[in-house]
């Protein structure tokens, strides 16, 4: 259940005391919202009739990471980088620490590539025993030093419980990988650690169980917790996974948490990495998890689905532009910046043409109207017919009613045309109406002659 408290209905901090004192299990929301979690019955009965103060049935499980607790959404900071504003945020990185060389060049390319996080693993959890298994402790300390290096903060997976603080005392953002998603215990200490969680949805999990399990972490204490689809396990083959766009609309409809996409994992095919990278930005998700390794081709675990940095570069180009044109940044720096600058000039030219375009059909029709004044002067009319000028407005407004425009201000620029229009049939001087109706350069007969 939830509970709304406006300013009329008293304080929230009555509200809360009176739910407290009837045995009500209760947690914070945004905006005067109180998040009943245990005796709704009970919580029904205290508020019933209280001014100013509205209770509603939650329809969906999981109640503190609900949109109707928090509408306005949650933003999670991890160090300076804030995932869940209007800035869409890349995270990249190796799948795996492998050695000192290879996290400077991975840091560096992805530094200068447009990436705001470091990603990569130091505890690899594998279907095979005999796969590699991460470097552990000495891999923590490699990643740390390497965002620390190129001012990126640091994202790695962390396996169980035990682990949570020695992980946490290295990284800016714990990954709950696949595997992991619906490990309890480790949800549990992840509630209790002062770090953002990434906690991705297990390859055979719901959304509604992806969101439960971000509830356990909220719920033990800990509301920054970041939301990643990563492909989920279906019939088909061509790919390694299959990645579920429907996802990120379902989980930033239903839930305040913010949300990623990992096209790496979802995909496992590195030429598919940028299309559903882009297609990500499209569908609404804050940003996108993706692997990038110096050699992709010598990469110790998942080479096929990783791309270069310059191929990180190439893609952080194009989601600025298209970022661009939904209102959304990249974030700063000069890569983002000129793209951004670079999908402006472009839309420029299309106003510029259009501007044109307008210039040349008001001028047109100026001249018609000019002409039609002149036959109405020789024929004694009046200027202003009103029904006509309401049939014009009537189009103006159906034709304009869903625009970004609007009927309203689509309406009041025809109106100010229409006004001039009359000005200028006003002006019109009586001539021989069927010569008025000549509109543009008088007809030449062959040979030259005026006709």
């Amino acid at each position: 259940m939830l509970i709304r408290v406006e300013a009329e209905g008293g304080s929230e901090e009555g509200v809360w005391s009176d739910l407290v004192a009837a045995g009500c299990q209760v947690r914070r929301g945004g905006g005067g919202r109180i998040v009943v979690v245990g005796g709704a019955e009970r919580a029904a009965a205290v508020v019933a009739g209280r001014p100013g103060v509205a209770a509603e049935r939650l329809a969906v499980p999981f109640k503190q990471v609900a949109r109707a607790a928090r509408p306005e959404g949650t933003r999670v900071r991890v160090g300076e980088v804030e995932i869940g504003g209007a800035e869409f945020v890349v995270a990249a990185g190796p799948c795996s620490v492998e050695t000192e060389v290879q996290m400077e060049a991975a840091a560096a390319g992805v530094a200068a590539g447009g990436a705001r996080l470091l990603r990569a693993g130091a505890f690899k959890p594998r279907t095979s025993p005999y796969s590699f298994q991460g470097l552990g402790d000495e891999g923590l300390h490699l990643l740390a030093a390497a965002g620390r290096r190129h001012g990126l903060p640091t994202v790695t997976e962390v396996l169980t419980p035990e682990d949570v603080p020695r992980v946490a005392a290295h990284a800016d953002l714990l990954q709950v990988g696949a595997r992991n998603a619906q490990n309890f215990e480790l949800l549990k200490a992840l509630g209790r650690v002062d770090r953002p969680v990434l906690l991705k949805r297990g390859p055979s999990s719901t959304v509604e169980e992806l969101a439960l399990a971000a509830e356990y972490v909220v719920e033990h204490g800990n509301p920054n917790v970041i939301l990643c689809e990563r492909g989920i396990r279906t019939f088909e083959t061509a790919t390694r996974n299959t990645l579920d766009l429907n996802a990120v609309a379902w989980l930033k409809a239903h839930t305040h948490l913010p949300v990623v996409v990992d096209p790496s994992h979802g995909t496992g095919v590195r030429d598919l990495v940028a299309p559903l990278a882009k297609a990500a930005a499209a569908v609404g998700a804050d940003g996108i998890l993706i692997e990038v390794h110096p050699d992709p081709d010598r990469a110790w675990t998942d080479g096929a689905q990783s791309i270069t940095p310059r191929a990180l570069a190439a893609l952080v180009d194009e989601l600025a532009a298209h970022l661009a044109l939904d209102g959304r940044t990249l974030g700063p720096g000069p890569r983002a910046e000129r793209a951004a600058d670079e999908a402006i000039g472009r839309q420029r030219g299309r106003i510029d043409s259009i501007d044109a375009a307008l210039v040349r059909l008001l001028d047109e029709r100026a001249r018609v109207a000019l002409a039609i004044g002149r036959v109405k002067s020789a024929f004694g009319r009046g200027v202003r017919v009103p029904a006509r000028e309401e049939q014009v407005l009537r189009q103006v407004r159906a034709a304009t009613a869903d625009g970004p425009l609007g009927s309203g201000a689509a309406e009041r620029l025809f109106l100010a045309i229409l006004e001039e229009m009359r000005r200028l049939e006003h002006l019109g001087e009586p001539l021989e109406a069927l010569e008025a109706l000549e509109i543009g350069p008088p007809r030449r007969a062959l040979g030259g002659a005026s006709r």
